[in-house]
């Protein structure tokens, strides 16, 4: 299971990420202080932490957070967040997963819409020996660059994904573009649960954080939103990046001329693994 990350994979998406995701909500912090049994004591690391969307969530249950990611991007971003938010118990590291060194032992690890661009084998042992006896590693499984799809409820009209998914297409080609790569599949939960197995973790537990909030949403952030995936990163547009988002907004006034619209944020799924 080789690394899939390149260093162009997000160019020019860290900012788009942090304005565009749907955000995390806060019952996930519950539900992962509970299930862990936290007692705001003890050490996190947030690996693929992104901008830190997930991070800046459960830093305070914890005495300290480590936040790493191999976009320097992305750490930048997380930083200033950190800073507006007045959070800081977290100490953020450019460095790719693989080469983790000298981070000490955590109560817990946490991998959120990171772990399929890694070398799963090689991180999934690394981190097994970097949690206490008593630590877990939770797998957060979550879409945010979408909603459910759903309006219900809301005045506001949805958000015309399948036209963006095609006009995306009309500029990058129909195979999904992702740093120098193409994709084709993606791994399964059966393969990722093997891979936590044959690295000695105990498991897995399961657990859905559910949805269903309904969220006003503004034709920037939904900009922001498609311009975070690593298949319509800013940089794959090259030259024609003006063009693109011209055309996307155009095609979002079309949906909603007041430029309002409303998502539902997906269930999420919490997969708990002993160490």
């Amino acid at each position: 299971m080789p690394r899939l990350w390149d260093d162009s994979l997000y160019a020019g998406s860290a900012v788009f990420y942090a304005q565009g995701r749907l955000p995390y909500p806060e019952r996930l912090a519950g539900i992962f202080c509970e299930r862990l049994g936290l007692d705001g004591t003890g050490r996190l690391l947030d690996l693929g932490c992104g901008p830190g969307s997930l991070t800046l969530l459960l830093a305070p249950l914890f005495e300290e957070t480590v936040a790493i990611d191999a976009d320097a991007d992305m750490i930048r971003v997380g930083m200033g967040e950190a800073s507006r938010r007045d959070i800081h118990n977290v100490r953020w590291k450019h460095a790719y997963a693989e080469d983790l060194e000298n981070v000490g032992t955590f109560r817990a690890i946490s991998l959120a819409q990171s772990f399929h661009w890694m070398d799963r084998t090689v991180v999934a042992r690394k981190i097994r020996n970097l949690l206490r006896p008593d630590g877990y590693c939770v797998y957060v499984g979550a879409t945010t660059h979408e909603g459910t799809g759903s309006t219900s409820g809301s005045s506001l009209p949805a958000v015309p994904r399948t036209a963006i998914t095609e006009l995306v297409r009309s500029y990058l080609g129909p195979e999904r573009r992702a740093g120098q790569q193409i994709i084709v599949g993606g791994s399964t939960a059966d393969e990722q649960d093997a891979v936590f197995h044959e690295a000695g973790f105990a498991g897995p537990e399961v657990v859905t954080v559910p949805g269903g909030d309904l969220l006003e949403r503004s034709e920037d952030q939904i900009v922001a939103s498609v311009l975070s995936l690593s298949s319509a990163a800013p940089h794959l547009f090259g030259d024609r990046l003006p063009e693109f988002t011209d055309h996307l907004r155009r095609l979002l006034r079309t949906a909603s001329p007041d430029g309002g619209f409303a998502e539902q944020l997906q269930d999420m799924r919490l997969v708990l693994w002993r160490a």
